[in-house]
């Protein structure tokens, strides 16, 4: 099987050690990726550094017709490039093709605002000695990126990454996870297709081991990392003069409020648990139903995880595949166990297969538990009564993490009060946390991370004012 290449400043290149990529489900390769020799590193990094005014001073048009080009490339081979997600990341093509899909819309975002980018201007003769004078204010590279992608989203991740910094004219080194790192490679493909100038982006498949050299090149001034808490964290810990952002984990909330459509709740908490197995940092760990409701709510909720289509990924049926891998499922059945051992009573699920584990449902969850405390990213959701908002609310936010919870209510006023008191960035009202529109601000508190993605935010992220005053204008 030959090596998929890498991406160094814009062109094909293969180095002397491959990256085996493995089926979770199955174990099969799938596929093997060429990793870079340190001096292709070197290269890759100087590219960037030396291409950076040019890429600054790139028209509006040019960037925005080369993030057109990849959303309009991505929906011409959706479907290859869905299979291959599948393919090394296990998540079932009902979401691959999802991922696909947002990643176009996430491209076509970035050229829409690529377009609209633009300066400011500031009258300053509001003051006596300042009359005639006028400041032109315009936002312009921090400098190049490094992009740090995820596996659990590995195509619509990594263009969070790329597309936006394309779109404000700064070139991109990215890091994709070594798990996943094929779908990475073909966006690196569709962004040589186009007009952008050599080493505006490059594609390096790093080990993680020895991704600290890229963190510390202060040729890289910004970091954006997507990924653990621990990692994320020992980044900016690591570089602290850099601009770093980082999109780090959760375990998502929801609220089922008694005026909540029980059969919607039911459904939509149900579903998004165990979509990607779980290995999504908004999808849904933490329950909490008001008590009037929960006897009613609670087999609503189970019959709904029963009712999930799990295994094999390849069938278009699936709903629930496998995780990334067979240890981070031993590790999703050590957390459960250790649940159930102290107290916890398994209402359905629990149990493993290989790289698979049952989607389920915990009660009576102790306080201190894992389960509870902890990002499981794994199919796995725990549920308890609340006695009212207060409680319910106070439960939401008595947790270290802060992404997005989920309230299910009709009532304005609460859906207000639930925006001004939750600690989280983002608060969903009638759905799950897990929803997210790409184009949307997106990003935690806590330890949930700093900084906004979306696109122009991510773009605002990725740039810094810098002033222009004129002087002896007849304003």
């Amino acid at each position: 099987m030959n090596a998929t290449p890498f991406w160094l400043a814009g062109r094909p290149a293969t180095g002397d050690e491959e990256l085996t990529v493995t089926h979770p489900y199955d174990g099969r390769v799938v596929g093997t990726a060429a990793v870079p020799t340190p001096e292709q590193v070197e290269e890759a990094v100087a590219a960037a550094h030396a291409v950076r005014r040019e890429a600054a001073a790139l028209p509006l048009h040019v960037r925005a017709d080369a993030l057109t080009h990849v959303s309009r490339r991505l929906a011409e081979r959706s479907e290859e490039i869905a299979r291959l997600i599948t393919g090394e990341n296990g998540k079932p093509l009902l979401w691959a093709r999802g991922e696909v899909t947002r990643a176009v819309a996430t491209f076509r975002f970035a050229a829409e605002e690529a377009r609209r980018w633009s300066g400011t201007t500031q009258r300053l003769d509001t003051d006596p000695g300042a009359v005639g004078r006028m400041a032109y204010i315009a936002r312009v590279p921090r400098g190049p990126v490094l992009g740090i992608s995820p596996f659990n989203f590995p195509l619509n991740l990594a263009a969070h990454k790329i597309a936006p910094a394309i779109a404000v004219g700064t070139p991109i080194v990215l890091k994709p996870a070594p798990a996943t790192p094929l779908s990475a490679l073909l966006l690196g493909e569709l962004l040589a297709e186009t007009d952008l100038p050599e080493g505006m982006f490059s594609v390096l498949t790093v080990p993680n081991d020895r991704a600290g050299g890229l963190v510390e090149d202060p040729r890289l001034p910004i970091v954006s990392f997507t990924g653990s808490v621990p990692v994320g964290w020992s980044i900016r810990d690591q570089v602290p003069r850099k601009h770093v952002t980082l999109e780090l984990g959760g375990n998502g909330a929801a609220v089922v409020l008694p005026d909540a459509d029980l059969d919607w709740a039911a459904s939509r908490i149900g579903l998004f648990s165990n979509y990607q197995a779980g290995q999504s940092c908004i999808a849904v760990q933490r329950v909490y139903v008001d008590r009037s409701v929960y006897e009613t709510f609670l087999p609503k909720l189970v019959e709904a995880v029963n009712g999930l289509v799990t295994g094999d990924p390849w069938d278009d049926k699936t709903q629930v595949g496998p995780l990334v891998s067979q240890d981070a499922a031993e590790r999703v059945e050590s957390w459960v166990n250790e649940a159930v051992e102290a107290g916890a009573k398994v209402l359905t699920g629990g149990t493993r297969d290989g790289a698979a584990y049952a989607p389920t449902v915990l009660a009576d969850v102790p306080a201190d538990a894992k389960v509870r405390n902890q990002e499981v990213f794994g199919p796995v959701m725990l549920v308890e009564p609340v006695d009212g908002v207060d409680e319910a609310f106070d439960k939401v936010n008595a947790s270290s993490f802060g992404l997005q919870a989920g309230v299910f209510t009709r009532d304005l006023d609460l859906a207000f009060r639930a925006h001004r008191e939750l600690e989280v960035g983002g608060v969903v009202i009638g759905d799950v946390p897990s929803y997210r529109a790409d184009q949307m601000p997106y990003g935690g508190v806590k330890e949930s991370g700093v900084g906004r993605e979306g696109l122009l935010y991510a773009m605002t992220d990725y740039t810094e004012e810098k002033i222009m005053v004129l002087t002896g204008l007849p304003l």
